[in-house]
């Protein structure tokens, strides 16, 4: 949540930082702004009548007569009907407030949508074939390790089943996600929920943003999560860390749905966009004045899974069009896919700064006794399947139909070197 006081407090600086990412930002900044003046007008109104109620109370001597029973009545159901329209506004000031996105840090790139974001660099070389390399949802069909009628059947639209090496591929990206980051890179693994209450799903932003593309379980008002970021995030929700804790350095795997609403048309071949995915997250939250450090950081760690999987990969910095809601600053890591021909997202890297805490009302004290104040929470794919998988298999296609294994994850698929269909083995 955008910090409340920044609505009185220089709200021309406010407003024309919010205007980088467009004029919704901005009407969203001023409803806040007309609510919280309505709240805090109320407040006084009610303040000044419950005073007058206290003075009358204190000036009273002995019984009250008809005229002050009545005017006592009276005022107590003024101040009644004061409250309740107090209480009905400050749930109009937080409904008002959880609409205001982030604010864009000054170093995001100035642009209208994802066609202006910048690259800044890129990694590795781009294989050449000597045959045409196929898509990965003929390479994969060829090799029987997809069945996307599988998917159709059981599920419906953009759900996939894989098969054998296929499936067996999948986990051992996740496995070696995990042991690089554990291992190698200083992260705590957690395995957590994969539905949350509203109020999770609110903290880490998602609510009442993206409502229309969450699943929601009505009879027990559960939300399944989109990305574990959300569970790993609230960790600390309406918490205080205490002391010596920060930074915190936690990743986990999970499922992540979403219902890809805004993706209709988009992307329908294959398994580039669909509504059940597994992802390995990577969080940390971090006292203030370190997290730029450290979203730098949660970059070099996503590249170096792409680095040891041997994909071409380019850094892009999103532009201000692009900016995810909760965020003030991302990076995106797009890995190269030969037979599609294209960059495909495998990693949105983030610093969210302190709108995540407020919104999660996450606090911590840098020392026994001090004072409370917000942390900032960064996060990013370590990396997304399924388009990681897509890059490996498209990369890594021979001209016999097989897929080379890369070295790195070997051992975790009982040494196999190739992937080749089921009718040559």
């Amino acid at each position: 949540m955008l910090n409340p006081e920044l609505l009185r407090r220089d709200p021309e600086r406010t407003r024309a930082a919010l205007s980088r990412r467009g004029d919704d930002a901005v009407e969203a900044f001023n409803a806040a702004i007309a609510a919280d003046d309505a709240w805090r007008r109320l407040t006084a109104e009610v303040e000044h009548v419950r005073a007058e109620r206290r003075q009358r109370a204190s000036a009273r001597r002995g019984r009250p007569s008809e005229d002050e029973i009545r005017e006592e009545r009276q005022l107590g159901e003024r101040l009644a009907e004061m409250e309740r329209q107090l209480k009905q506004a400050e749930e109009e000031r937080h409904k008002a407030l959880a609409w205001v996105p982030n604010l864009p840090d000054q170093s995001v790139p100035l642009g209208k949508d994802e066609t202006e974001n910048e690259i800044l660099r890129e990694w590795g070389e781009k294989r050449t074939f000597d045959f045409e390399p196929l898509p990965h949802w003929q390479l994969a069909e060829k090799l029987g390790i997809l069945d996307l009628q599988a998917g159709a059947l059981l599920a419906g639209a953009r759900f996939f089943v894989l098969k054998g090496a296929g499936a067996l591929l999948q986990r051992a990206l996740i496995n070696f996600m995990l042991d690089l980051h554990v291992q190698q890179q200083g992260y705590t693994e957690m395995h957590t929920p994969y539905m949350v209450r509203e109020e999770i799903m609110y903290g880490s932003g998602q609510l009442p943003k993206f409502y229309d593309n969450l699943y929601h379980d009505a009879e027990e008002d559960l939300w399944l999560i989109p990305t574990s970021e959300v569970p790993l995030v609230n960790l600390y929700f309406n918490q205080i860390i205490p002391p010596g804790e920060l930074p915190l350095k936690i990743t986990a795997q999970s499922p992540c749905f979403r219902k890809e609403r805004a993706a209709a048309g988009r992307d329908v071949r294959g398994i580039k966009r669909v509504k059940q995915f597994y992802k390995v997250e990577m969080v940390r939250v971090v006292e203030p004045e370190t997290s730029m450090d450290h979203l730098e950081e949660l970059v070099r760690d996503a590249e170096d899974v792409l680095r040891r999987l041997e994909l071409p990969y380019q850094v892009m910095a999103l532009c201000t069009g692009d900016l995810g809601f909760a965020m003030t600053k991302t990076y995106d890591l797009n890995a190269w896919a030969a037979g599609s021909g294209e960059w495909l997202e495998v990693s949105s890297i983030s610093n969210a700064n302190d709108y995540q805490a407020r919104r999660a009302n996450i606090r911590f004290r840098r020392e026994s006794g001090g004072k409370t104040e917000y942390p900032h929470t960064l996060n990013g794919s370590g990396v997304a399947l399924p388009r990681t998988l897509i890059a490996v298999l498209e990369n890594n296609q021979q001209e016999d139909g097989t897929v080379v294994v890369p070295a790195a994850l070997r051992p975790y698929m009982g040494g196999l070197e190739r992937i080749v269909a089921a009718s040559k083995k």
